[in-house]
């Protein structure tokens, strides 16, 4: 079998089944509140992050099965992206134009935090417009498109202006996060894609801002020696804590694609270059070569996080799981190397991937065939755990978007893989 073929076969009868049977056919949306063996919902309850995710994915199925990369009918995963968009358009945005956190079942707005209102993260805006984007690049609709824009300027300037809140990942005043150059990189080479697919008159303006996030990541995040720094501290604070010194091999290596997208657009081959080394290196210093696989955290010299103790939140989390092996770095490191092979032909990243292949799907994939999909977080050594990631959820994202971005790839490579 193919490389091609075996990741369309393992989205067709792994992962695509489940998912069908979460949508919720009554009140639009998908249900993701499952335990990590996924044969339980422990909850009704919607979180808007999930739910933009989790349009983008069906619009970019009903895409490939309209291009012939996938088998399948577009129409009826369009159908249910544009039920579940609809679901967040009639429920998420407040007045003041930001998205709600959580949703109910039939979508009344819910604290995540009693008393810390509803509008606690502007992660769950940028899922709403990524969802929202894709869906409009592919109905070709421009009405959507426009909704989008609408909620990301709306972002941009709170983003500008700093009042923004970042759970379940709260930031100290002062520091510098890499995720939010990272996450509006990814929004805005979004929003260009669909801006030029759709003839808007903002798609150069859009690839600009992309260009700009780029920049920041590459010019205050990456080091000469390949390392992708998570947290930036304010001048005058203790850059030995655990939470200033700590790595996240799993976003640096997902964030470097992103680079490469922008980077190959515009032509900025120092970057491509420079992208290319940081997944490298982020892969080897974050390898557990004991057990195998990514850790969730490392020290920026690698292995369990050190340094000063600061108390923070995002510190005791740090701490508490940095050894747990999660699926999302598995699939975004799948995905990373084989993209860096393509752009490179550099055997070092064939050698990467194959570590990457061979890891995930004897670790994460369910055993229970009758649930399917993967049993996300484990352990160190692997052993399935219940043990709240992010948020509560089955993530509907990551495992998909990767099975669906290498599927696209292998598409389009000649060369064996």
């Amino acid at each position: 079998m193919s490389l091609l073929d075996f990741y369309r076969q393992h989205l067709a009868q792994e992962i695509l089944p489940f998912w069908q049977r979460a949508i919720d056919k009554e009140h639009g949306g998908v249900f993701t509140c499952f335990d990590n063996t996924g044969s339980g919902l422990v909850s009704t309850d919607k979180y808007t992050w999930s739910q933009g995710r989790f349009v983008w994915v069906w619009a970019r199925i009903a895409d490939m099965c309209q291009r012939r990369l996938l088998d399948g009918e577009a129409d009826e995963y369009l159908s249910h992206a544009g039920k579940t968009m609809n679901f967040l358009r009639r429920n998420v945005i407040m007045e003041n134009g930001h998205c709600a956190f959580l949703l109910t079942e039939t979508g009344e707005k819910k604290e995540s935090i009693a008393g810390e209102g509803y509008d606690t993260s502007y992660f769950a805006d940028c899922f709403v417009i990524l969802g929202f984007t894709e869906y409009a690049r592919v109905a070709k609709d421009g009405e959507i498109f426009g909704e989008a824009l609408a909620l990301y300027d709306n972002l941009n300037g709170r983003l500008k202006s700093g009042n923004v809140r970042s759970e379940p990942y709260p930031i100290p005043a002062g520091f510098r996060a890499h995720s939010m150059p990272m996450i509006m990189l990814n929004v805005t080479q979004e929003l260009s894609a669909a801006a030029k697919t759709l003839g808007h008159e903002r798609a150069l303006e859009l690839e600009e801002a992309s260009v700009r996030h780029m920049t920041e990541i590459m010019e205050n995040f990456y080091s000469e020696d390949g390392k992708i720094a998570e947290i930036n501290p304010p001048e005058g604070a203790d850059a030995n804590t655990v939470f200033a010194r700590h790595l996240n091999p799993g976003h640096a290596i997902e964030c470097m694609w992103f680079i490469i997208t922008t980077a190959e657009r515009t032509g900025n081959k120092n970057f491509l270059k420079k992208a290319c080394r940081a997944i490298k290196t982020m892969f080897k210093l974050g390898w557990d070569d004991d057990y195998g696989g990514l850790f969730r955290f490392i020290d920026r010299k690698g292995g369990k996080p050190q340094g000063n103790i600061s108390g923070s939140a995002f510190e005791r989390l740090i701490l508490d799981t940095w050894d747990t092996k999660l699926w999302w770095p598995h699939s975004e490191a799948l995905y990373s190397t084989l993209r860096g092979y393509e752009l490179t032909g550099d055997d070092d990243f064939h050698s990467l991937y194959d570590m990457a292949h061979e890891y995930t799907f004897r670790t994460f994939p369910n055993d229970d065939k009758k649930v399917g999909e993967w049993i996300q977080i484990r352990d160190r050594i692997g052993k399935p755990i219940q043990k709240v990631v992010a948020l509560p959820v089955k993530d509907p994202y990551h495992i998909m978007r990767n099975i669906l971005l290498i599927i696209e790839l292998l598409s389009q490579v000649h060369r064996p893989v």
